[in-house]
């Protein structure tokens, strides 16, 4: 896993900061920072890159509450498994990307399949079928939000942004 040295992307809805009178940037948070790695659209990816991102938050120092931590974990779980479940055809390599800022989380799941995936709604008899609901829901519920965006390529990245309930001040 790489950090790109870019700062940590474009901000969630609403998290737009007020900066000095200067227009100064003010320095980065030292768990500031973006990582992307790929992996193959296989089912032993999952794990592997759940495990990529909990080591990820820890080592950069990430402030992020056990509940928050697991949710997070979850999402990647969940995007990466869709990736691997419904994508792999057209998409032998799927991308995941943790953006992490002053105040917030972002994960994503890039793959190169166009189809864009829609939250479905739950059906209690359907086994299947509820992962972006769920993704959805954890979002929600910590706050934050997801969607899916197309890429340039063709394909398409689903992504989680929450807020890090013990974010500090600046």
């Amino acid at each position: 896993m790489e950090n790109h040295g870019r700062g940590p992307g474009p901000r969630p809805e609403g998290g737009a900061e007020e900066g000095p009178l200067d227009d100064t940037p003010p320095d980065p948070l030292p768990y500031e920072g973006v990582w992307r790695f790929t992996a193959p659209a296989v089912e032993v990816s999952v794990p592997q890159a759940r495990h990529a991102v909990r080591d990820l938050l820890f080592r950069q120092g990430v402030p992020v509450s056990d509940d928050l931590a697991q949710g997070l974990l979850l999402i990647v779980s969940e995007l990466v498994t869709n990736a691997v479940r419904h994508a792999a055809l057209l998409s032998p390599m799927l991308a995941v990307e943790v953006a992490v800022g002053a105040e917030w989380v972002r994960v994503s799941v890039e793959d190169n399949h166009p189809y864009r995936p829609t939250a479905l709604e739950a059906d209690h008899g359907q086994t299947g079928g509820r992962g972006l609901l769920l993704v959805r829901e954890i979002a929600r519920e910590a706050g934050g939000m997801c969607d899916v965006e197309h890429t340039a390529s063709g394909g398409k990245v689903i992504w989680a942004a929450l807020p890090l309930t013990h974010a500090r001040v600046r």
